[in-house]
């Protein structure tokens, strides 16, 4: 390997560190925000207790319809925001579903409509950085697809995790809009600026470093990757 080349990989992998850096602290904010809204709400909840039990006393005393509509407009809006803090996943890993919740969350407040399933064994053989890595550029790029995709068209992210044959098998299909980009067999990032195409880079290479394998396919506006990893 010549100057030129060993100088130029290290500088690619400064590159990566440093969007790696930016890719970890932009998911802990996510996570942080959704155990902090979470925390605000059951904070909250012996007040709404509180309140729906005088609006039902008032309903029954009075039995004026209006009290009643009150009291349903109340639930709706306790719903509502229930909904925004709900758990999408429980995998039976608790980082596993950190993560994965957060990013979920983010892309239904987008309205993007998700389809996932996910079980994954407590004790990973790559480390939670990497699985975050994986997991967080593989779920940031499907919403990117997604939300190039011409408004009124319909938008969705499916999601399978699971043990299959010894490997832990990952599989993320989205729908797509805009151009697909590729070099060979290669596919590459569509964001627009050079650092993107890292996210792609490091999946790849935590993949290569367990002996792994993916796969990217394009096909009829569904964009979907696999990844296997050995447990």
């Amino acid at each position: 390997m010549g100057l030129f080349e060993r100088v130029f990989g290290r500088l690619v992998d400064r590159r990566i560190a440093a969007y790696q850096s930016d890719l970890l602290e932009r998911q802990y904010r996510e996570v942080e925000q959704i155990y902090r809204t979470m925390r605000g709400w059951r904070h909250d909840y012996h007040n709404h207790i509180q309140a729906i039990r005088a609006l039902a006393a008032e309903a029954r005393a009075s039995g004026d319809p209006a009290c009643l509509k009150k009291l349903e407009d109340y639930l709706s809006a306790l719903n509502s925001e229930l909904c925004e803090v709900d758990t999408v996943l429980k995998t039976g890993n608790v980082m596993v579903d950190a993560i994965l919740n957060s990013k979920l969350s983010l892309l239904r407040s987008k309205g993007i409509e998700i389809n996932a399933k996910a079980t994954v064994p407590r004790e990973l053989k790559l480390s939670e950085v990497e699985f975050c890595a994986v997991m967080g550029n593989l779920l940031d790029n499907a919403m990117e697809a997604c939300l190039r995709q011409p408004e009124g068209e319909r938008r969705f992210v499916r999601l399978y995790i699971g043990a299959l044959k010894g490997q832990l098998y990952l599989s993320v299909s989205n729908s797509s809009g805009g151009e697909v980009r590729r070099s060979g067999r290669t596919y590459l990032s569509t964001k627009g600026e050079p650092s993107h195409g890292f996210g792609l880079v490091r999946i790849d290479r935590i993949v290569e470093k367990y002996g792994g394998y993916v796969n990217r396919q394009n096909e009829e506006g569904v964009f979907a990757t696999e990844v296997l990893l050995p447990l």
